[in-house]
C-alpha cells in the first residue's frame, strides 16, 4: 500500500437542505447544500488554509456532488403542479378572449382542466373566474394585445405560469399546451380574433417561435375534434 504523504483535503460543512431533482438519481431527492474548506494535509493531518470550494448539492440518497443550479429544475411535484396552473390559465385566456357563452366551449374547457387535475372543476366555476377577470382591463393594454384580448391581470397570470415553465419541457409538452388552448377555442366554431391573439402570446410565453405557432395553429383548426 502506497502512504500518501501530502495532499487537500476538503471538509464540508451544512449550509441548508430541502428536497431537488437529483440528475444522479433521476427523482425527486432531499439534499444538503454543502460548503467547503480546502486544506494541505501532511500525513493525513491538516497544516494550511488552500481556500474554499463550493458550494455545492449534495444528494441524501446517492452522495453525489452537483453544482447549485441543479436547483434550478423543479421536482417531479413541483413540475406537477406548474403543468396543472399552465393550462387552467391557458383555458382561461382562451375563455376570457372567446366569451362563455358557448356550452361547448365551456365543455371543452371544464373537461381539459379536469383533465389537467383539477378534478372537481365545473363549467360554472370557470365562469365566475372569467367574469372576475373580465373586470380587469390595465392600463397597459395598448403595449400588450393579450391584455387587450383577455384583460391585463390574466395576461400577467399566462406569462407567469408559462415562462417559468417552458425551459423544463420537451418541444412536444410545449406543444401540447398550446393545442389544448386551440382545442377549446375551436369548439364552437374558427378562431376569433381575440382568440388567435391569446394563443400566439401562449405559444410565445411556451418559448415557440411565431411561425410555429401559426403552424400548429393552423393544423389544429384543419383536424377534426
Amino acid at each position: 500500500m502506497k502512504l500518501r504523504i501530502c495532499g487537500i483535503r476538503t471538509s464540508w460543512d451544512p449550509v441548508g437542505d430541502g428536497e431537488f431533482f437529483c440528475p444522479g438519481c433521476g427523482g425527486d431527492r432531499n439534499y444538503r447544500r454543502l460548503t467547503g474548506r480546502r486544506r494541505f494535509t501532511v500525513l493525513g493531518v491538516p497544516m494550511l488554509a488552500r481556500g474554499t470550494a463550493g458550494p455545492v448539492v449534495e444528494c441524501a440518497a446517492c452522495r453525489e456532488h452537483f453544482g447549485t443550479d441543479a436547483l434550478d429544475h423543479p421536482t417531479t411535484t413541483r413540475l406537477s403542479a406548474m403543468l396543472r396552473d399552465a393550462v387552467h390559465t391557458v383555458t382561461l385566456g382562451v375563455l376570457a378572449a372567446g366569451g362563455t357563452t358557448s356550452r361547448t366551449v365551456l365543455e371543452a374547457a371544464a373537461a381539459t382542466v379536469r383533465g389537467a387535475g383539477f378534478d372537481d372543476c365545473t363549467e360554472e366555476q370557470l365562469c365566475t373566474v372569467v367574469e372576475v377577470l373580465a373586470a380587469d382591463t390595465g392600463q397597459d393594454s395598448a403595449f400588450d394585445p393579450a391584455a387587450e384580448a383577455c384583460g391585463a391581470a390574466l395576461a400577467i397570470e399566462l406569462h407567469e405560469a408559462l415562462e417559468p415553465l417552458a425551459p423544463h419541457l420537451a418541444p412536444a409538452g410545449r406543444e401540447s399546451i398550446l393545442l389544448q388552448g386551440a382545442r377549446i377555442a375551436l369548439a364552437d366554431g374558427p378562431y376569433g380574433p381575440a382568440e388567435r391573439e391569446v394563443l400566439t402570446t401562449i405559444g410565445g410565453a411556451l418559448q415557440l417561435c411565431a411561425q410555429e405557432t401559426a403552424r400548429l395553429l393552423a393544423e389544429a383548426a384543419r383536424t377534426p375534434s
